[in-house]
């Protein structure tokens, strides 16, 4: 029997506006274009903003902006650490 707790917890999980963020690996950024990274002031600061099959949607400096720039397009993020 499902209990409305888990039904709800379901649902979220699987919210198709639900994004998670957290801060980007080393490893990944060997992945990136040089000019990519030219800009940026401090690369332990990039966050990756994915979706829950974990394709990365956007790569943003800062942990605020991350969460802003899910948001400015109507998702929901949430932190992953």
């Amino acid at each position: 029997m499902t209990t409305d707790l888990e039904h709800h917890a379901a649902k979220l999980f699987t919210a198709k506006d639900l994004v998670y963020v957290r801060q980007i690996a080393d490893d990944e950024l060997s992945g990136l274009p040089d000019e990519a990274l030219e800009a940026v002031n401090d690369r332990t600061s990039l966050f990756v903003v994915a979706n829950g099959d974990g394709e990365q949607l956007a790569i943003v400096e800062g942990r605020d902006a991350a969460f802003a720039a899910a948001r400015a397009y109507e998702m929901q993020p949430v932190s992953v650490h």
